[in-house]
């Protein structure tokens, strides 16, 4: 066999060698990946809830829950739930998530309501649940915070 020949099929040999470690290590690696660190000392979400959608409400409860257990940001988060347009619907008297919103509430969480969207509803701070804290407008609150350095979540 030609000595070139016998170098280029070993060289394409240990080229297929290598690109099986590197898969596999990739693979070992992600394997072993646990999620980012939370190094910093604190921690600023708004989550954004403009739907009626039940589906997607229970959904946004759901992820604030599952951030306020996530064990490194224990103790670092501060949420917020802002509400508008549709999303106004989830802090009506007579809702089915007057519970879930008040134990969100007892774990720190600030959940608003866009006074511009009572307006163009024409509905009253009455018909809302009495816990429910207001902003001028729930486009103004999301600018603001995010400027602040808060996140901006849309479940």
């Amino acid at each position: 066999m030609n000595k070139k020949i016998l170098i280029l099929i070993l060289a394409i040999y240990g080229v297929g060698i290598v690109q099986a470690q590197t898969k596999d290590t990739a693979i070992e690696k992600n394997k072993a990946f646990g999620g980012a660190t939370a190094e910093l000392p604190s921690y600023k979400a708004i989550y954004q809830l403009d739907t009626n959608d039940p589906k997607i409400i229970e959904k946004a409860i759901r992820n604030i829950n599952n951030a306020l257990d996530d064990p490194r940001l224990k103790d670092k988060l501060e949420i917020e739930l802002i509400t508008f347009s549709g999303g106004t619907e989830t802090y009506l008297k007579g809702s089915k998530f007057e519970e879930p919103l008040k134990k969100l509430i007892q774990r720190g969480v600030t959940v608003a309501q866009c006074l511009n969207s009572l307006k163009e509803r024409n509905l009253t701070k009455e018909q809302l649940f009495d816990f429910v804290a207001y902003v001028p407008s729930g486009n103004g609150e999301l600018i603001i915070r995010s400027l602040q350095g808060w996140t901006i979540i849309k479940p």
